[in-house]
């Protein structure tokens, strides 16, 4: 494996995309090329981030933020729209090192990283559109070889010993992919690329995926039959993110000022340093209280605090600490948001209770505003064709099994917290069965989706209420606020688990990269004087859609059919903002329909107060 230095310029992303679009397994479209984000291992600069809590509900050590990324080459296909040649980028190196005649700029670029052009014709060269991925997460190059010769259109011909391929456009009067024709110089087979994309096709040929990982430059051994999908397209890779809020004691500065001191970060690589887990436990009892002592005087704090947070994070983290459940995760999360933990000041999540006397809004319990919040957004893993799980079928773990870390960056700002009354949803629920219905009928196209077959899950009216007030009040927020819409993301707080660990609550935050957090537009617009005045618009905009009636009467529409009175007019917002995928709303469940206009949970209160 080679390795070149990239222009820092043309050859960077966000943060955030590292992790979210641009993450391991992701094709990349630069100027000059495009390719793939490489294993966490290949990165040559990171940060750590520390989250304890979320550290041990996923299994790992800690977090690292992505600074200098590795990348690796895919797709390896490159034509020349001069000369029309095709073939893959070992070849064009093999020609390029032939040439007699280098200028400097050349001779410094052995392997054309920075210059790539065809060494004859010195034009620009084109990168493949087309790949082939199978549901195992492999990633190939469209077997062009084998398809020109097995589609050959006079029939099928054996593989030549030097297939040499050019690739060409039809008659102005075949349109589409029967217009695209790729022929063999050697044996001049011939064939258009009519059919490539048909689901079955590689199943009619027995051509079985060559099992590339490109990020990690292997290949598996895989029996599943590729299929054949735009280099662009949005089903070649779906990350799997998860994210936490870093909540008491994990977010006081104690621990903050522990994890940033150099002797912190020295103790960290000696254990690092050893190769086993075994090896790391033993060499942390051994210098444990030497090593507390040593960080208490570097920060000068108390050696006591100091102590009883490293054994927090070195002594204690073992399995019996792990949740299992990601609503047990949650419920933790929601009792630092309702006050049941508490936390300093000077923390990374500041906690400001409201009095909801003065708010007078119906069904709201509680009202928070969280002047402070740190949030870590990790990338487990990803999935091609279908969407994954985190304990789905074809989830590819983006990190190697010895490697105790996954790629991740925080974001620090502020939000405002709603719990609704758990007693009044109850009642509602049990007044209008037909709530119940509608939320039947997401349950039945969920089921019937792809990622609800790999993935069991329960739609309540509940859940549907919250998400889709959520994404009403987010919109409301944002023409109040100064922040653009996609700059508001939501946080649910949902279960329908016994009574000790319930929850009816929404999180509206802002996050950004900055370490003091953002500038306080969004905790003023959830003061007394303001917050119910647009609370009320936000329900209130549930009542129109300009794709009305259309929209209102849906009985299935967007992805999959999973939302029912929603669409890009009134509910759906940027799909960063949304939890999940812009999927489960419905206005009805907030202002009812037209066929029956009291159904909404606030029907009654705000939008149809005027009838009778």
């Amino acid at each position: 494996m080679i390795k070149e230095k990239l222009n820092k310029v043309t050859h960077s992303v966000r943060i955030s995309q590292a992790v979210l679009s641009y993450g391991v397994g992701a094709m990349v479209d630069f100027p000059d090329q495009t390719l793939v984000t490489a294993a966490p291992e290949m990165w040559s600069k990171k940060e750590p981030i520390y989250d304890d809590r979320f550290a041990k509900f996923l299994g790992v050590k800690h977090f690292e933020m992505p600074v200098k990324i590795a990348y690796s080459r895919f797709p390896e296909w490159y034509f020349c729209p001069k000369c029309r040649k095709f073939q893959p980028i070992d070849k064009w190196i093999e020609e390029y090192g032939k040439l007699d005649k280098k200028t400097k700029y050349e001779e410094n670029d052995p392997y054309m990283v920075r210059h790539m052009k065809c060494p004859m014709c010195k034009q620009e060269l084109v990168v493949s559109r087309i790949v082939t991925v199978c549901k195992h997460g492999h990633l190939n190059d469209f077997p062009w070889v084998e398809w020109v010769h097995t589609k050959n259109i006079s029939g099928q011909k054996p593989i030549c010993n030097k297939p040499s391929l050019k690739f060409t456009t039809g008659a102005s009067s075949s349109e589409g992919l029967e217009g695209l024709t790729v022929e063999c110089s050697s044996c001049k087979a011939r064939a258009t690329l009519k059919g490539a994309f048909e689901m079955n096709i590689f199943k009619q040929m027995d051509f079985k995926c060559e099992g590339h990982h490109p990020f990690k430059h292997k290949k598996e051994t895989c029996e599943e039959y590729p299929r054949a999908m735009q280099r662009g397209a949005s089903s070649v890779y779906f990350p799997l993110t998860m994210s936490s809020l870093v909540i008491p004691p994990y977010a006081n500065k104690l621990n903050r000022q522990i994890e940033e001191s150099e002797e912190f970060k020295y103790c960290v690589k000696q254990i690092d340093d050893e190769d086993t887990d075994e090896e790391k436990r033993d060499l942390i009892k051994r210098k444990f209280d030497k090593w507390v002592d040593k960080i208490a005087n570097g920060i000068g704090k108390n050696t006591d605090d100091v102590k009883k947070i490293l054994a927090d994070k070195w002594l204690n983290n073992n399995s019996s600490n792990v949740k299992t459940s990601e609503t047990d995760y949650r419920y933790e999360e929601y009792r630092a948001l309702t006050g049941e933990i508490s936390g300093a000041k000077d923390s990374d999540f500041v906690r400001v209770p409201m009095s909801i006397e003065e708010y007078n809004i119906p069904h709201v319990k509680s009202v928070a505003l969280i002047e402070k919040a740190r949030v870590v957004n990790a990338l487990i893993g990803f999935s091609r064709i279908i969407p994954a799980s985190s304990k789905g079928k074809g989830l590819v773990c983006v990190k190697d099994r010895k490697t105790s870390w996954y790629p991740a960056y925080e974001t620090r700002g502020e939000g405002i917290f709603l719990e609704i009354d758990p007693k009044d949803i109850e009642k509602w629920t049990n007044y209008h069965p037909e709530i119940i219905e509608r939320a039947q009928i997401l349950q039945k196209h969920y089921d019937e989706s792809f990622i609800g077959q790999n993935h069991l899950r329960v739609i309540t009216p509940k859940f549907i209420l919250l998400h889709t007030l959520s994404h009403l009040l987010i919109k409301a927020l944002s023409f109040e606020c100064g922040y653009s819409i996609a700059s508001l993301r939501e946080r649910l707080y949902y279960s329908d688990e016994p009574t000790d660990k319930q929850m009816t609550g929404i999180f509206v935050y802002t996050a950004s990269g900055d370490s003091e957090g953002t500038l306080g537009g969004l905790v003023r617009q959830g003061y007394p004087d303001t917050f119910p005045k647009i609370f009320k618009k936000a329900v209130n905009s549930a009542l129109r859609c300009s794709n009305d009636p259309i929209c209102i009467t849906n009985k299935g529409q967007g992805r999959d059919a999973l939302n029912l009175a929603a669409c890009h007019a009134c509910a759906l917002l940027p799909e960063t903002c949304c939890e999940e995928r812009n999927a489960f709303l419905d206005r009805g469940m907030i202002v009812g329909t037209f066929e029956n206009k009291r159904m909404g949970f606030y029907s009654d209160v705000y939008a149809y107060t005027n009838l009778k």
